[in-house]
């Protein structure tokens, strides 16, 4: 018989997926992004007992994957204090900023897990968080996409 119509293992197996990537950076978190890592993980926890009772093996495979994932980043979390009151930015801070448009956003800066640009959370490690931080109000950076001038700077922490 011709090898053409014989399936080989190519790599379809439910039970082996990739890890997840986990950053080389430190894990730096908000007071609400390590209760959002603690809640993903208490939920992937109850779903993994769910496909277990089920026997879902494709289900296993990745809730284990992703349960892997979130309790690395668990156990890696470091809770950074709620930034102080201070005319710099930094991790946590709120940073309103205008472009050459006249276009205003403002935006958080926090940890990479709970980074999410439609909500104007953006990643201490992006690369516009890495422009603003240590810049103060009237400073003028340039981000990926041209100048932006700091607005305003609000250092509360967010509930």
């Amino acid at each position: 018989m011709s090898r053409a119509f014989v399936k080989e293992s190519d790599g379809d197996d439910p039970g082996v997926l990739p890890e997840r990537r986990i950053s080389e950076h430190p894990n730096l978190v908000t007071a609400r992004g390590l209760r959002l890592i603690q809640e993903e993980a208490g939920r992937l926890e109850a779903e993994y007992a769910a496909v277990r009772a089920a026997d879902d093996r494709a289900g296993i495979a990745r809730v284990s994957r992703d349960l892997r994932y979130w309790a690395a980043r668990r156990a890696s979390a470091q809770l950074a204090p709620s930034p102080a009151l201070t005319d710099t930015v930094v991790f946590g801070a709120r940073v309103r900023i205008e472009d050459a448009e006249g276009e205003r956003r403002t935006y958080r800066l926090v940890g990479e897990d709970e980074a999410d640009p439609s909500a104007r959370r953006i990643s201490w490690f992006a690369p516009l968080a890495r422009a603003l931080a240590g810049r103060r109000v009237g400073d003028v950076v340039t981000g990926p996409r041209g100048g932006v001038e700091i607005l305003e700077i609000d250092s509360t922490a967010e509930p």
